[in-house]
């Protein structure tokens, strides 16, 4: 055990929680300064908890951005979502309680209860702010969220512009524990670069392609290894029709070769080196509702 008395340092873990498509990624994004989860406007494009790790002299702040709570499981993959976003409420430091603006719907109504089970303190995010035409609706409805929530603080802020921020982080350090740093100060992420490169390619995909291939469509890094100065990834993305592989792949394979000159110019600045991305598509029935499928693809229980 660690004496925390000699430690000059504090670290803690924050989670990351709220219903699908409010900005949770987005928001974890420009607290790190730097692009760590994917993001697209479709719901649940977050499917893992994904962490996100900040370093400031002797602070170290350990963010997990979660998948979105939401009430319809129809799969297994649903499922496993909220038990990844259920499972990260445990046993952190602080629960950033994320919603949308004005906003207040049966979903945000079910992480508010899951979360008067949690022990942890919870600061409630209001995002959007700068999207509220009407400037003076806004306090009233944080009075009404404060009466319904039982929140240690109340934030109004905007992730993508960057509004109030700075507030959310001095709140975060408040509560953040004397320990020792859990990863090194240049460390962002605690994911592997093949996990970061099927989030690009997967990204590219969603924002393309949402109302198509909603959640019906995974991506599965099959070769990845160096030869002399290019990095050579071969990634395959899974659907469940063909119709689905149709749409993706595209007129005479203009849909996938745009996806992969995309995601290609994304992977070269994460990993700093020259990529030649290979993309193909399998078509395998029923995936996204199977438990041993799921595993395979790196889907595991939590």
């Amino acid at each position: 055990m660690v004496d925390t008395s000699q430690v000059d340092t504090r670290c803690g873990f924050v989670a990351i929680v709220g219903r699908p498509n409010v900005g949770k990624s987005t928001l974890l994004n420009h607290m790190l300064g730097q692009k760590v989860s994917i993001t697209s406007r479709k719901p649940q494009t977050t499917r893992n908890n994904v962490t996100g790790i900040k370093t400031e002299g002797r602070d170290q702040i350990v963010f997990v951005d979660t998948p979105g709570l939401h009430k319809n499981q129809p799969k297994a993959i649903n499922r496993y979502m909220n038990r990844a976003a259920g499972s990260a409420m445990k046993d952190v430091d602080l629960i950033v309680f994320v919603v949308d603006r004005l906003n207040w719907t049966e979903e945000d109504e079910m992480v508010a209860r899951q979360l008067e089970s949690s022990s942890s303190p919870v600061v409630l995010a209001v995002n959007k702010v700068d999207q509220i035409d009407d400037k003076n609706t806004l306090l009233p409805h944080l009075q009404a969220l404060s009466e319904r929530i039982n929140a240690d603080e109340i934030v109004p802020l905007s992730a993508l512009r960057g509004t109030n921020l700075d507030r959310l982080h001095s709140l975060i350090l408040n509560y953040l524990p004397v320990s020792q740093h859990f990863y090194e100060e240049d460390q962002f992420t605690d994911r592997s670069a093949r996990f970061m490169v099927a989030e690009i390619i997967r990204e590219k995909i969603t924002r393309q392609l949402g109302d198509e291939l909603p959640h019906q469509m995974a991506v599965e890094i099959e070769e990845y290894r160096h030869d002399g100065k290019t990095l050579h990834i071969g990634a395959l993305i899974l659907v469940e029709r063909d119709g689905q592989k149709r749409i993706l792949i595209g007129n005479k394979g203009d849909r996938i070769k745009q996806i992969g000159q995309q995601a290609r110019e994304d992977i070269e600045v994460l990993i700093d080196n020259k990529v030649m991305l290979r993309l193909w598509v399998k078509v395998k029935s029923g995936w996204s509702d199977d438990e041993r499928a799921l595993r395979s693809l790196g889907y595991d229980d939590v």
